[in-house]
């Protein structure tokens, strides 16, 4: 549960740095990150709903979608990817973002809950794709990327 919290934290960073243009941009936070639920769909996945605390002082903006891998100590663990959202102008809402979960080919339960144990994010990188409806005087902007993310770093 604590392992998903802080795929949260890393989600809405990456959902924020995706913004990168706009106005006002540096001035947009995270307030609360959370879990609405989490739903085993097999053995190596999950579903969850993370609630985002967002303050947006910037223009209105969607993400399409993100997607991506975390890895620990460079071992792909897991592929994630979400659904969209919606960030409203100057508001602070609490947004909904649905999320997968899969487990990398060969990784087990077990190793993840070993990670998890350590309660610290070190070792733990990511490879992060956003796909968006990021408009920028009435242009659309491109997909963006982000390789080798140090998740450590978005730890409250």
């Amino acid at each position: 549960m604590k392992a998903l919290k802080h795929i949260g934290i890393f989600l809405a960073a990456a959902l924020l740095a995706c913004s990168c243009g706009l106005s006002k941009v540096k001035e947009i936070a995270v307030t609360n990150v959370g879990i609405a639920y989490i739903v085993p769909t097999s053995a190596r996945s999950v579903d969850a709903k993370l609630l985002l605390g967002i303050n947006n002082p910037a223009r209105k903006f969607a993400v399409q979608e993100v997607s991506g891998t975390l890895r620990y100590n460079e071992k792909p663990v897991a592929h994630f990817v979400t659904g969209p959202l919606e960030l409203q102008a100057k508001t602070e809402e609490t947004y909904e973002l649905p999320c997968t979960v899969v487990l990398d080919e060969g990784v087990s339960i077990l190793e993840v809950l070993l990670i998890a144990a350590k309660g610290s994010l070190e070792g733990l990188k990511a490879d992060v794709d956003i796909q968006g409806a990021l408009k920028k005087n009435g242009v659309l902007r491109a997909p963006i990327s982000f390789r080798d993310l140090d998740i450590s770093q978005f730890k409250k």
